[in-house]
């Protein structure tokens, strides 16, 4: 399974074949702002939300920014 593919796509344009596919990985997305107003976007994606922080850091990007959620199928 390549989770390298959902990095920067919205999760509301996976398809079904994809929630199935990607089910229960965890995902970071922005968190919402007032300065920053993200685009809703998949910025890093695990087994667990430590693999998604671990990649968060090694992009330069702060953790504390983001929120973790479980893909649902």
């Amino acid at each position: 399974m390549d989770i390298s593919g959902l990095i920067g796509r919205s999760p509301d344009r996976l398809s079904l074949v994809e929630r199935r596919n990607f089910a229960g990985l965890w995902i970071a997305l922005e968190l919402y702002t007032p300065e920053t107003l993200p685009l809703k976007r998949i910025e890093a994606a695990g087994r667990n939300v430590v693999e998604c922080v671990k990649q968060l850091k090694s992009r330069g990007l702060d953790p504390l920014n983001f929120e973790f959620v479980a893909l649902q199928s």
